[in-house]
């Protein structure tokens, strides 16, 4: 039971305890948010992505994921709160929004993301 006391007071002390970092939940939430990762359209680090090519009457034509690692956090919070065409809806928090948005600020200037 002392033992048990030991790992509870602190946290009544000084918080919650938090086993990852925001930048790694950030990381999970782009992954998956609710079952498909924005990374699938948008690529690994926001940058856009061509989903598919396809012909229709005769023209080449592409489906495509926008860049979103450059927009300004009111906008991505407005274009992910809107149904779009081809895009699902998320349903995310306030807080989820900004912990995507932190992920896309933080990897939008490196090489390799995982």
């Amino acid at each position: 039971m002392r033992y048990l006391l030991l790992f509870i007071v602190p946290i009544f002390l000084f918080g919650e305890t938090t086993f990852i970092t925001p930048l790694e939940y950030a990381s999970q939430l782009y992954k998956n948010p609710r079952g498909i990762g924005c990374h699938h359209c948008h690529g690994d680090k926001g940058e856009g992505k061509v989903i598919a090519r396809y012909i229709e009457e005769g023209v080449e034509k592409e489906f495509s994921g926008p860049a979103i690692n450059e927009l300004n956090f009111n906008i991505f919070y407005n274009a992910l709160n809107k149904r779009k065409n081809g895009m699902p809806r998320y349903f995310l928090t306030k807080k989820e929004l900004q912990a995507l948005y932190l992920y896309l600020q933080e990897n939008k200037g490196k090489k390799n993301v995982k």
